[in-house]
């Protein structure tokens, strides 16, 4: 699985590149084409980041993501620059 860094995820938010990634627990997902998930927004969650945290307070659990394709790893830049 390839590896990205933050700031490559962040880069799949929907606008800046046409994907819509999101990590959770260190595993990037694509929801590109989820419906719920237009332009890189889902109620008051953006994409190209860590939802981690912020699963926690979702009205859902992280089996959403069973119905999504995991495209990496989230790593931290210093993994990324040692390779």
């Amino acid at each position: 699985m390839k590896s990205y860094t933050k700031q490559q995820l962040a880069l799949r938010n929907g606008q800046d590149k046409p994907e819509i990634w999101v990590a959770y627990q260190g595993i990037i997902y694509d929801l590109t084409h989820s419906r719920l998930w237009k332009n890189g927004k889902h109620y008051e969650h953006w994409a190209g980041q860590d939802l981690t945290e912020e699963l926690f307070d979702a009205p859902h659990t992280a089996n959403v993501f069973l119905k999504f394709e995991a495209v990496g790893k989230l790593i931290n830049q210093d993994d990324f620059n040692s390779r």
